[in-house]
């Protein structure tokens, strides 16, 4: 079995490492970006002046719209462009090397729950809407539950694998993203105290992000990690994230990473694949019911999935419906 499973990985490894240099030309970085401006550490004496950082903000994605529209990639420009529309809330923004951004929907400020959503492959500049329209249905379900002063935080923060791609079947840009996600956890915890309910709500790759930074010190103030759509973590249970936070797991009956062997070898000289299936039992998590949906699914309006990820995040447990 572990034999057949190696081949099935290496067969995958080759097949991403030459499916990567055919596609590199219509790669997200290329589109050039202007440096974002400098902006103050997000802390409690940042909050009552949001607005002027979200300003800020604006101006840097329309000028890298401008820039966009210059290099000749219009489509960026007009992503950029419907990202840079008043009442869009950016702590951060930056648009170079596929972009980072970091939206606010809901009050940051008021908010006594904070959610920050970690996506997963193929997630960038170019495919943000469909990564907003989740983080959107997110907090409209948190507002169903009850809780009111709550605000989702969709973080953009690293570069993301793709899907085809040999990143995606290593932890090397999470490990890399882990220390980024730790020290905005940091952040949030800092500027909203220790009475805010901090939660992380991690998609696929974003769940090995997620494994990465649980036990940083960064990440000490989150209550609950949630991994949906999760290839494994790189730990063999949950007790190997090192976090006193809660971990979750659940996974989608239509969702094809159920077929993505949960296995961790070492190949070529790099570790491949992430271990043990958060779902399965012996890795320890509280399995919640995902429904049905496929892997993009997680979030959809009205889905099971998303009713029971908002209900972890509101802070209402007890009420989540278990695998």
């Amino acid at each position: 079995m572990v034999s057949r499973l190696r081949r099935t990985l290496l067969a995958a490894l080759v097949a991403a490492a030459v499916a990567v240099p055919v596609s590199a030309a219509a790669r997200p970085s290329a589109v050039p970006a202007p440096a974002p401006a400098a902006l103050a550490p997000l802390g409690a004496a940042e909050l009552p002046v949001l607005d002027a950082r979200y300003a800020a903000t604006r101006a840097g994605i329309r000028a890298a719209a401008r820039a966009a529209d210059g290099h000749g990639d219009h489509r960026r420009a007009r992503a950029l462009r419907a990202m840079a529309a008043d009442g869009r809330q950016f702590l951060a923004f930056d648009g170079r090397d596929g972009g980072r951004a970091a939206e606010v929907f809901g009050d940051l400020a008021r908010a006594d729950r904070v959610t920050v959503l970690v996506p997963g492959a193929d997630t960038h500049l170019d495919t943000y809407a469909r990564f907003r329209a989740g983080a959107a249905a997110l907090h409209r379900a948190l507002r169903s539950t009850g809780a009111d002063r709550t605000a989702v935080v969709a973080w953009l923060g690293y570069a993301t694998p793709r899907t085809l791609g040999t990143d995606a079947l290593t932890s090397g840009l999470a490990d890399e993203a882990a220390a980024e996600l730790a020290a905005f956890a940091a952040e949030l915890s800092a500027a909203k105290g220790d009475a805010v309910g901090l939660t992380l709500l991690c998609h696929s790759y974003g769940s090995v992000v997620c494994a990465r930074a649980a036990g940083r010190p960064g990440t000490a103030g989150v209550s609950d990690i949630a991994l949906f759509g999760s290839p494994g973590t790189g730990a063999e249970t949950a007790a190997g994230l090192r976090t006193r936070a809660t971990v979750w797991a659940g996974r989608g009956g239509d969702d094809w990473i159920a077929d993505v062997p949960h296995v961790r070898l070492e190949l070529l000289g790099t570790d491949v694949g992430f271990g043990t299936d958060p779902v399965a039992d012996s890795f320890g998590a509280r399995v919640f019911d995902a429904g049905g949906g496929g892997h993009s699914d997680y979030l959809r309006p009205g889905s099971t999935a998303l009713r029971n990820l908002a209900l972890i995040a509101a802070g209402r447990t007890a009420e989540v419906s278990r695998a």
